[in-house]
Protein backbone atom coordinates (compact mmCIF):
# COMPACT_ATOMS: atom_id res chain seq x y z
CA UNK A 1 0.00 0.00 0.00
CA UNK A 2 2.83 2.37 -0.88
CA UNK A 3 2.16 6.04 -1.20
CA UNK A 4 3.31 7.95 -4.29
CA UNK A 5 6.82 9.37 -3.89
CA UNK A 6 7.46 12.53 -5.88
CA UNK A 7 10.71 14.23 -6.79
CA UNK A 8 9.72 17.01 -4.39
CA UNK A 9 9.38 14.41 -1.59
CA UNK A 10 12.85 13.07 -2.36
CA UNK A 11 14.32 16.59 -2.34
CA UNK A 12 12.75 17.45 1.00
CA UNK A 13 13.80 14.16 2.58
CA UNK A 14 17.38 14.55 1.35
CA UNK A 15 17.65 17.73 3.44
CA UNK A 16 16.40 16.15 6.67
CA UNK A 17 18.64 15.23 9.59
CA UNK A 18 18.67 11.67 10.93
CA UNK A 19 16.06 12.71 13.52
CA UNK A 20 13.96 14.34 10.80
CA UNK A 21 14.11 11.17 8.68
CA UNK A 22 13.12 9.12 11.74
CA UNK A 23 10.01 11.28 12.21
CA UNK A 24 9.28 11.05 8.47
CA UNK A 25 9.68 7.27 8.63
CA UNK A 26 7.22 6.95 11.52
CA UNK A 27 4.64 9.17 9.81
CA UNK A 28 4.90 7.44 6.44
CA UNK A 29 5.13 3.88 7.80
CA UNK A 30 1.87 4.46 9.65
CA UNK A 31 0.21 6.19 6.69
CA UNK A 32 1.40 3.56 4.20
CA UNK A 33 0.91 0.61 6.52
CA UNK A 34 4.28 -1.01 5.81
CA UNK A 35 7.98 -1.09 6.65
CA UNK A 36 10.60 -1.62 3.94
CA UNK A 37 14.05 -3.20 4.03
CA UNK A 38 16.27 -5.17 1.67
CA UNK A 39 16.25 -8.91 1.25
CA UNK A 40 18.82 -11.13 -0.47
CA UNK A 41 19.09 -14.86 -1.06
CA UNK A 42 20.85 -15.08 2.34
CA UNK A 43 18.07 -13.20 4.15
CA UNK A 44 17.61 -9.63 5.29
CA UNK A 45 20.54 -7.23 5.06
CA UNK A 46 22.22 -5.87 8.17
CA UNK A 47 24.43 -2.89 8.80
CA UNK A 48 27.14 -2.80 11.44
CA UNK A 49 27.04 0.20 13.78
CA UNK A 50 30.10 2.05 15.04
CA UNK A 51 29.74 -0.07 18.19
CA UNK A 52 29.86 -3.29 16.11
CA UNK A 53 26.16 -3.97 16.63
CA UNK A 54 24.09 -5.56 13.87
CA UNK A 55 21.21 -3.36 12.79
CA UNK A 56 18.40 -4.02 10.35
CA UNK A 57 17.98 -0.95 8.12
CA UNK A 58 14.40 0.14 7.48
CA UNK A 59 12.81 2.72 5.20
CA UNK A 60 9.26 4.02 4.75
CA UNK A 61 9.07 3.47 0.98
CA UNK A 62 10.24 0.96 -1.59
CA UNK A 63 12.19 3.58 -3.55
CA UNK A 64 14.31 4.59 -0.55
CA UNK A 65 15.20 0.93 0.08
CA UNK A 66 15.85 0.36 -3.64
CA UNK A 67 18.38 3.22 -3.65
CA UNK A 68 20.50 1.13 -1.25
CA UNK A 69 20.53 -1.96 -3.50
CA UNK A 70 24.01 -1.16 -4.83
CA UNK A 71 27.55 -2.37 -4.21
CA UNK A 72 27.59 -5.35 -1.87
CA UNK A 73 23.77 -5.22 -1.76
CA UNK A 74 23.28 -5.05 -5.54
CA UNK A 75 21.67 -8.51 -5.53
CA UNK A 76 19.10 -7.45 -2.91
CA UNK A 77 15.50 -6.47 -3.50
CA UNK A 78 13.24 -4.17 -1.52
CA UNK A 79 10.73 -6.12 0.52
CA UNK A 80 7.92 -4.84 2.70
CA UNK A 81 6.39 -6.07 5.91
CA UNK A 82 2.83 -5.00 6.66
CA UNK A 83 2.84 -2.71 9.69
CA UNK A 84 0.47 -4.95 11.68
CA UNK A 85 2.77 -7.94 11.13
CA UNK A 86 5.80 -5.79 11.97
CA UNK A 87 4.27 -4.81 15.31
CA UNK A 88 2.77 -8.18 16.22
CA UNK A 89 5.47 -10.62 15.08
CA UNK A 90 8.64 -8.91 13.97
CA UNK A 91 9.05 -6.58 16.93
CA UNK A 92 8.86 -9.31 19.60
CA UNK A 93 11.15 -11.55 17.53
CA UNK A 94 13.76 -8.83 17.07
CA UNK A 95 13.57 -7.93 20.76
CA UNK A 96 14.16 -11.57 21.65
CA UNK A 97 17.11 -11.77 19.24
CA UNK A 98 18.60 -8.47 20.45
CA UNK A 99 18.39 -6.97 16.96
CA UNK A 100 18.64 -3.20 16.65
CA UNK A 101 17.15 -1.07 13.89
CA UNK A 102 18.74 1.71 11.91
CA UNK A 103 15.84 3.86 10.78
CA UNK A 104 16.10 5.51 7.37
CA UNK A 105 19.88 5.61 6.93
CA UNK A 106 21.16 8.06 4.36
CA UNK A 107 24.01 7.45 1.93
CA UNK A 108 26.52 8.41 4.60
CA UNK A 109 25.05 5.48 6.55
CA UNK A 110 23.67 7.85 9.15
CA UNK A 111 20.35 6.91 10.63
CA UNK A 112 18.69 6.69 14.01
CA UNK A 113 19.52 3.47 15.86
CA UNK A 114 16.70 2.28 18.10
CA UNK A 115 15.48 -0.89 19.73
CA UNK A 116 12.44 -2.58 18.21
CA UNK A 117 10.46 -1.61 21.32
CA UNK A 118 11.36 2.06 20.93
CA UNK A 119 10.22 2.05 17.33
CA UNK A 120 7.05 0.16 18.25
CA UNK A 121 6.23 2.87 20.80
CA UNK A 122 6.68 5.64 18.22
CA UNK A 123 4.62 3.77 15.62
CA UNK A 124 1.81 2.99 18.05
CA UNK A 125 1.75 6.60 19.27
CA UNK A 126 1.50 7.81 15.66
CA UNK A 127 -1.24 5.27 14.94
CA UNK A 128 -3.21 6.62 17.89
CA UNK A 129 -3.13 10.12 16.42
CA UNK A 130 -4.75 8.99 13.15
Amino acid sequence: MSYPLTDADRSVVSLLSADGRYDYFVEKAVAGGEVWSLQCDDGWVVMISQDDEECLPVWPHRDFAQAWATGEWADCQPASVPLAVWLERWTPGMEQDGTLLVVFPDHDEEGTIVTPGELRGALEKARGKR
